[in-house]
């Protein structure tokens, strides 16, 4: 039995890579993700400081509620909430259309690499671009997009806020995803974030 289980440990040993008992990695197989951008591919990995902390913004625990209440984890019936990994499987598939659902100012000061900014306001006016598209009762949605929405994190209703005006404009929850860490928690894991022009 002793036998058996130092062989296991063995092979265990063995099979992990190098790199995962020093480096900071996404999963123990894996460091790092490619994903595609406006301006190319981008790299988004972890920080690898594990000294490093937050500050600022980021750090803060409270805000005023209102508005700054916290969220709920399902924002409307039907819609799929997701961690960091399924985020980063989303990121790397071409058919899924990941959402900065933040206004335009705070995408400028860092985001998710590989997503698009569509303000929370101006969703529903560009339902076109998500793969519906206008008729006489307003949005037909058949062959709409899977999409992933985001914003600064459990505490913001940007995303919740546009995930519930799409359905009522007729986009099928069980297409769109939530993903409600966004970017205090991204950050709070150490994953890269776009520069101050989002790209």
């Amino acid at each position: 039995m002793k036998r058996t289980i130092a062989a296991v440990a063995l092979a265990l040993a063995a099979a992990t890579p190098l790199w995962a008992e020093d480096g900071v990695g996404i999963r123990p197989d894996r460091m790092s993700v490619t994903v595609q951008t406006p301006g190319g591919s981008a790299e988004i990995s972890r920080i690898q400081d594990t000294e490093h902390e937050l500050s600022g913004e980021w750090a803060r625990t409270s805000r005023p509620c209102p508005p700054f209440c916290i969220q709920p984890m399902i924002p409307a019936e039907g819609v799929d909430t997701i961690g960091e990994i399924e985020l980063l499987e989303m990121l790397e598939n071409p058919d899924v259309i990941v959402i900065d659902s933040r206004t335009r100012s705070w995408f400028e000061s860092g985001s998710i690499p590989g997503a698009v900014n569509m303000p929370y306001t101006e969703t529903v006016d560009r339902l076109a671009e998500l793969g519906c598209a206008l008729d006489f009762d307003g949005w037909a949605c058949e062959d709409a997009r899977e999409v992933a929405l985001f914003c600064n994190g459990p505490w913001c209703g940007q995303s919740p806020t546009a995930i519930r005006r799409m359905i009522e404009a007729g986009y099928p929850a069980e297409r769109i995803h939530y993903y409600r860490g966004g970017m205090q928690v991204w950050r709070l894991l150490g994953l890269s974030v776009t520069d101050a022009t989002g790209d």
